[in-house]
């Protein structure tokens, strides 16, 4: 099984468990890490394959198909602890993430980064992009540059009351 990414795991390690919604999860290498600790998670993604997956290594998760470009999954206003956005990109996603989150509660997001030798990509955000969604929000980590092996944009945000 993949591992967490180390700046969830950084973060969500620094939080009392609560409700956690995982994104675009995979096959859930997130949610099955937060359930493991004590989070109450659900999670959602188009693949049933990866979903059914999930369903059977954390079955205290709540997993659910859906297609987010669809709108087929409506996130609830202000009912997670922790919103997790790993590995996707849809901007028009983050202003109903951000509205999710419960005051003083946490987003992180993990995207990869356009590469600067090739053209711009739809599904990359370009240098600056990721933070540029989360302005009035406190930044608790931002970085942009390569890991595992790929040009990548984090952002951990804290929002306000």
């Amino acid at each position: 099984m993949e591992l967490p990414d180390p700046l969830v795991v950084r973060i969500a390690s620094a939080l009392t468990p609560g409700a956690a919604l995982d994104l675009a999860c995979g096959t859930g290498r997130h949610a099955i890490w937060l359930a493991e600790r004590g989070w109450r998670v659900t999670a959602v993604d188009r693949s049933s394959e990866a979903i059914a997956s999930l369903r059977e290594r954390a079955p205290s998760a709540d997993a659910r198909v859906a297609n987010l470009e669809a709108g087929e999954y409506i996130i609830e206003k202000s009912a997670w602890d922790l919103v997790l956005i790993s590995r996707y990109l849809q901007r028009d996603l983050f202003e109903p993430a951000k509205l999710g989150v419960k005051p003083r509660g946490v987003l992180i997001a993990i995207v990869l980064l356009e590469d600067p030798a090739k053209h711009p990509q739809r599904f990359r955000a370009r240098p600056g992009e990721l933070q540029s969604f989360f302005r009035g929000w406190e930044i608790l980590h931002a970085y942009e540059g390569i890991a595992s092996n790929h040009y990548v944009a984090e952002l951990a945000a804290r929002r306000g009351l």
